[in-house]
């Protein structure tokens, strides 16, 4: 029979259970350090990388933009808004200026509120030298259900309104003359109602007739900035304004507000000797209680 050996033994001693839980603890601590320091790592190779590629600062832009060569110009922009938007009518520079802060600038103020404005519903415009808010006109078709209509002129008043704009300031005669027929009191009448047409004056020449010329009300209705905006004369005929019985040489004058021929005057009723219609009036002729 063969001999048994006797069984090793081993010297190594079996591991408790703390000494286990040490390691592990260890081993994960291990790894979470692992993990932080490549995060850090990453996180710096991306800021290098942005710092490389980022433009370089312009120190001249920097300094421009953080200093304002108008510190006002915020609380001006909040003024001459609140002031545009409570106006039932336009504003003139000359009236915006009183409500900004001393020393602001309102040609800067407009522009940059008007730039402020651009594109959107409501825009900041300009309208016979003064500056109002108003609808942008390409939405103007949000209010065609809602507008009442109004009064359609007849074709004498739009024709004697043209050559009053374009002709003034001009006499009753000379625009009949211009339209061959005699121009009724009632068309005139209906003009200065609305505030369209106002008497100028009286011309130097025999007679003294009254002048006429438009009224910035006129401007503002038609969206002129002023007289020089005034369309063409084949644009006139083109749109049916002006009568065919006009002569085709004729050549229209642009408007011009020369007072060498004329006598202004604020109120035709303040000269005792005038009547709307343009007649002259002596006191002789004029009604008497007696």
């Amino acid at each position: 029979m063969p001999k048994s050996r006797p069984a090793k033994t081993s010297n190594v001693e079996p591991v408790g259970t703390d000494a286990v839980e040490d390691i592990r603890e260890a081993v994960a601590a291990l790894t979470r350090e692992d993990r932080r320091r490549s995060k850090q790592e990453k996180v710096q190779a991306q800021t290098e990388i942005q710092a490389q590629t980022a433009p370089a600062s312009d120190p001249e832009q920097t300094t421009s933009e953080d200093t304002d060569p108008d510190p006002n110009l915020s609380d001006a922009l909040r003024r001459a808004e609140a002031v545009l938007f409570a106006a039932a009518e336009p504003v003139s520079a000359e009236t915006l200026a009183q409500a900004l802060p001393p020393g602001a600038d309102v040609a800067r103020t407009l522009m940059e509120l008007k730039q402020t404005y651009a594109g959107r519903g409501v825009q900041l415009v300009e309208i016979a030298g003064k500056w109002r808010f108003q609808t942008a006109s390409d939405l103007g078709f949000l209010f065609e259900e809602t507008r009442e209509e109004e009064r359609k002129l007849s074709r004498a008043a739009m024709e004697t309104l043209s050559i009053i704009a374009y002709c003034q300031p001009v006499t009753r005669a000379e625009i009949e003359d211009v339209r061959g027929v005699a121009v009724s009191r009632g068309t005139l009448d209906v003009l200065m109602e609305l505030d369209w047409v106002r008497v100028r004056g009286r011309r130097r020449s025999p007679g003294r007739p009254v002048t006429y010329g438009v009224t910035d009300a006129f401007l503002e209705h038609f969206g002129l900035d002023s007289l020089d905006s005034l369309p063409g004369l084949e644009e006139m005929k083109a749109a049916g304004l002006l009568s065919s019985a006009i002569p085709d040489d004729f050549d229209m004058p642009r408007p011009s507000d020369s007072e060498a021929d004329e006598d202004l005057i604020e109120d035709i009723s303040e000269d005792p000797h005038a009547r709307e219609d343009g007649a002259f009036v002596t006191d002789f002729m004029t009604d008497s209680d007696d």
